[in-house]
């Protein structure tokens, strides 16, 4: 294909209808012994009661619409014991915090400044967006209103830098400048994401800057903002970041294919739903650069919906036919690959850094997670 010359080893894979596993590349085989589900949840645990503790800290209402976002509560107010997500960056902060040998609890509060800033993206996000489910529940603006999932965002963006700079050591305010510089990156790339909407055409290369920011800059930051609490330095941290910002990409590129394809019962989200959003996600970007009738074809439609007047009324067949040009122009099939090698440069930066063979191996055990969820 014409979409990223720099992609390798693209073999036809099987197709699969919504519902089925998105077409991936299995897992190396180098952290077959790692327990990834107890790894995240190592890091769920962790974290969860400094993060409920912090959040204790915001002015009614906004603590209990906190809560309600983290699933903690429902929408009458009863505890709740809701999906609060994968936990994939908590539990990259407090394993980088065992590259120095320090504890994994070392790299708590960098694991719960991270979530913070990531769901204060997530409740902008879906306002902006107009997502009315995440994780099986009616979204924050939906219930307690717009103003609410604004200013509870704005808190917990505050709240992030109060938690690292309140430790008072040199190293929080390494980790809280790291942190702060891939929230600007997030930010922008949230801004590129809704430009792009309203465009006809967006290349490759901007779609993939546009996710490094909104998606790999927090994950670089969650890969190394512990072992930054831990003392590291900055040649480790950086290598870190590395990981983390490849292993973003590939994060996302699979996100791209659960926002059309993914099963609604397993992400939590309404079928087709990037295609409603009318997103220049990476299986839409490269399925209109790649040439060829389906291709073409493509281009003609999207162009139109964007003048349509009546898109949002349009049918699930209507939105099937959609993702079915995508697929036969290839860009499922793109994406799919395009994961895969970000996954293999995640896993190349860790070469540059010095840590134990354990360490290692749950760091190759969370890229493999990556590239093989179906939410």
């Amino acid at each position: 294909m014409k979409t990223d010359p720099r992609a390798t080893d693209r073999r036809t894979r099987g197709t699969a209808s919504r519902g089925e596993t998105v077409p991936t590349v299995p897992p190396a085989p180098t952290a077959d012994a790692v327990d990834v589900t107890a790894l995240l949840e190592r890091g769920r645990t962790l974290a969860t009661p400094v993060l409920r503790a912090v959040v204790d800290r915001l002015a009614p209402p906004m603590d209990t619409v906190a809560a309600y976002h983290f699933g903690w509560i429902d929408a009458q107010g009863n505890p709740a014991d809701g999906d609060g997500g994968k936990a994939v960056r908590p539990a990259l902060a407090v394993l980088s915090a065992e590259v120095t040998g320090a504890a994994p609890e070392a790299g708590v509060p960098g694991a719960v400044a991270v979530e913070l800033v990531h769901n204060f993206s997530l409740l902008h996000d879906d306002l902006m967006d107009g997502d009315e489910q995440r994780r099986h529940r009616d979204t924050v603006w939906k219930i307690h209103g717009p103003a609410q999932a604004i200013l509870v965002g704005d808190a917990l963006f505050a709240l992030a830098g109060e938690v690292l700079l309140e430790l008072g050591t040199v190293e929080a305010g390494r980790a809280a400048r790291r942190l702060t510089a891939a929230s600007r990156a997030l930010i922008d790339g949230q801004a590129q994401d809704i430009s792009y909407e309203h465009r006809d055409r967006v290349s490759v290369e901007e779609c993939l800057e546009m996710e490094g920011n909104k998606t790999g800059a927090l994950l670089a930051c969650a890969s190394s903002i512990g072992a930054v609490l831990g003392g590291a330095d900055d040649a480790t941290a950086d290598a870190l970041e590395r990981y983390g910002y490849h292993l973003g990409l590939a994060f996302q590129a699979i996100d791209d294919l659960l926002g059309i394809w993914g099963d609604p019962e397993a992400t939590g989200k309404q079928t087709w739903s990037d295609l409603r959003q009318r997103k220049k996600s990476l299986p839409v970007v490269a399925a209109l650069a790649a040439g060829g009738p389906a291709s073409e074809r493509l281009g003609e439609i999207l162009a139109a919906d964007a003048k349509s007047s009546d898109f949002a009324n349009f049918s699930e067949e209507e939105f099937a036919a959609r993702a079915a040009l995508i697929e036969e122009a290839g860009g499922r099939d793109w994406t799919a690959e395009e994961a895969r090698r970000q996954h293999t440069i995640a896993i190349e930066a860790l070469g540059a850094v010095d840590m134990p063979d354990r360490v290692r191996a749950r760091f190759t055990a969370l890229a493999d997670f990556v590239v093989v969820r179906k939410r």
